[in-house]
């Protein structure tokens, strides 16, 4: 029994270190709301200029688009590239090869990276909102920069110009007879053309469309669904009062 007790604490003590190690630091509370449509559509344009370069987003059409708002005349004369149709996939120019040589890597996918990178942390959201903040300049890597949320990611910081550059700032504590260093935060090295403000609340609506866009029909189905069951209440307090009248003469 003993053994068996060692043996699980010490699975769970390298789960756990394994698991702080994936994922750097404590992911942020993204701000997401699905139903701010302003907020989709500026994510929609940040996504189109930002990421559509590398990243595809093979499962979402653009005239799909217009269920946050856009006509089909801003999304052809905004968020299309010269060749593509309104009823096109989000796809990506990049050639997959050359992405693998340049970044070691074919880009993925982002149509479900909101859906699928759901972890101890917080939900895929809360990820993406913290990864996209938490780019700081790193000289030993290929593409010039490193990541908090994920260490030596393979990425650059497609945002920095809205950003700027800025540099992690550790405190160093003795634990255990142990030097560590903690987070604390951070120091602004060059500014960028949004302040910080802006910048989170810029990559919070890129964030908010990369959560809608995962499911774009979930509003529709939160919508249903109440209708759902007011119907299922409404018909309830039916059965019940006719149940009620059927039987109040049955001694």
């Amino acid at each position: 029994m003993k053994k068996l007790i060692l043996a699980l604490s010490t699975f769970f003590a390298l789960s756990a270190g394994a698991l702080a190690a994936e994922g750097g630091i404590a992911w942020d509370k993204a701000p997401v709301n699905t139903s701010d449509t302003v907020s989709l559509q500026n994510g929609a344009r940040l996504f189109v200029n930002y990421c559509l370069n590398c990243h595809s987003a093979a499962f979402m059409r653009y005239n799909r688009l217009q269920d946050i708002g856009f006509t089909s005349e801003q999304i052809k004369d905004n968020l299309l590239f010269t060749s593509d149709k309104v009823g096109d996939l989000m796809k990506s120019a990049i050639d997959p090869k050359q992405a693998k040589d340049w970044f070691g890597a074919n880009p993925p996918d982002l149509t479900l990276i909101a859906r699928s990178r759901a972890g101890h942390g917080g939900t895929g959201a809360d990820y993406l909102y913290t990864f996209l903040r938490t780019f700081y300049p790193d000289a030993s890597k290929a593409t010039g920069w490193n990541n908090l949320a994920f260490p030596s990611v393979a990425m650059p910081h497609v945002l920095w110009e809205l950003q700027g550059k800025r540099a992690p700032v550790y405190e160093t504590r003795e634990e255990h007879g142990h030097e560590v260093h903690v987070f604390k935060g951070w120091q602004q090295v060059t500014p960028g053309t949004l302040t910080p403000l802006q910048y989170d609340q810029a990559v919070g609506d890129l964030v908010n469309f990369l959560q809608w866009m995962g499911e774009p029909a979930q509003n529709t189905r939160v919508r249903i669904g109440v209708w759902v069951l007011i119907f299922l209440l409404g018909f309830t307090v039916l059965a019940w009062r006719l149940n009620a009248a059927y039987w109040k003469d049955v001694k």
